[in-house]
């Protein structure tokens, strides 16, 4: 029997993958909200569904629903809101009976967790975090592999940037109020991946962090690993083109780059079906990665070593990067 499903923040950049998981595991969107009305997008997905521009009428809606007949209930609200909204919208959907599944990161600030976890005693239902690194192939084999090698430390660099423009830093994305910055907004769902292949964090340095970017190093149960995470084009490892080629990820272990580039697509609906059949990521699973988040985000900046990533390495050399056309590694050497 189909589920109904309710959208909070259908007008942003990653609802459209919840609108498509939702659809393609056979489920519908009954009701969303958006401040901006600019979601025309819903007509790919369904002519029905209630749309509003205000929380506060949209909030009262559900609650019709949720007193009306059993089959117009909402079974899931699904949260696509800027971060810092993301516990409020969570216990909205928790009071009025249904489940949620919540995008990255479940929370900003991680004692957050802890009232979310009393509203789910007391309704009853269960708060889902996204994080669809845990159900790629790629790296679902890897950490079946590193499992297999027991007590082994592994060295592990991380990189990732991910181009973006002025807009970014005039939008919530930029404020770290609102959007638990570089760490949080764009690297969660990375050092969740570390966190569940290599083990809990023993320790962890933080070499560089400004509103653009952040580097440093964690010492994890399996791994030692160095970290480099960047919104500003200008790190990229080649020359950036708006609209096609503008993001870098490279995860490398003991030296060996893993692939993982494809198969990022249909991630979210995997995600999905794992929450349907009762195999979702809870509040739990998901607070080793927001409680690291938190750590690297409000720690204190140490002074450079011999284990920082090769990038920032490069910026401190310099003197700090450059406002280039081109990349920074290419404009140096």
């Amino acid at each position: 029997m189909a589920k109904n499903f309710a959208v909070i923040g259908v007008g942003g950049y990653i609802a459209p993958r919840h609108l498509k998981a939702i659809r393609d595991t056979g489920n519908r969107v009954v009701a969303a909200v958006d401040p901006k009305d600019s979601v025309g997008i819903l007509d790919q997905f369904a002519f029905d569904t209630h749309f509003f521009t205000e929380i506060e009428r949209f909030d009262r809606h559900l609650e019709k629903l949720r007193r009306g007949a059993l089959e117009q209930r909402v079974d899931y609200v699904t949260v696509c809101s800027p971060n810092y909204l993301h516990d409020s919208h969570c216990r909205m959907g928790l009071r009025i009976g249904a489940h949620v599944i919540c995008e990255k990161p479940l929370v900003i600030s991680p004692w957050n967790l802890d009232y979310l976890e009393e509203i789910e005693k007391e309704t009853g239902k269960k708060v889902y975090s996204v994080l669809q690194l845990r159900v790629h192939p790629k790296l679902i084999e890897l950490r079946e592999e590193i499992r297999k090698q027991k007590e082994k430390i592994h060295d592990v660099v991380l990189t990732y940037v991910t181009g973006r423009g002025n807009w970014y830093h005039r939008s919530w994305k930029g404020s770290p109020e609102h959007s638990g910055g570089i760490a949080t907004n764009i690297g969660i769902h990375f050092l969740d991946f570390l966190l569940w292949v290599f083990g809990e964090a023993k320790d962890y340095t933080v070499h560089y962090s400004d509103n653009h970017r952040m580097s440093g190093n964690i010492s994890l149960k399996r791994a030692r690993v160095k970290w480099f995470l960047s919104v500003d084009p200008g790190d990229l490892p080649f020359l950036a083109t708006p609209g096609e080629k503008s993001t870098f990820r490279s995860i490398t272990v003991d030296g060996k780059e893993i692939e993982f580039t494809e198969g990022f697509t249909d991630l979210h609906t995997l995600v999905y079906e794992k929450i349907l059949a009762g195999e979702g990521h809870g509040i739990e699973e998901a607070r080793p990665s927001v409680s690291l988040a938190h750590n690297l985000r409000t720690g204190a900046i140490s002074p450079p070593d011999a284990f920082m990533h090769p990038f920032i390495e490069k910026i401190l050399k310099v003197g700090g990067p450059r406002k280039v056309s081109k990349s920074w590694r290419e404009a140096y050497e």
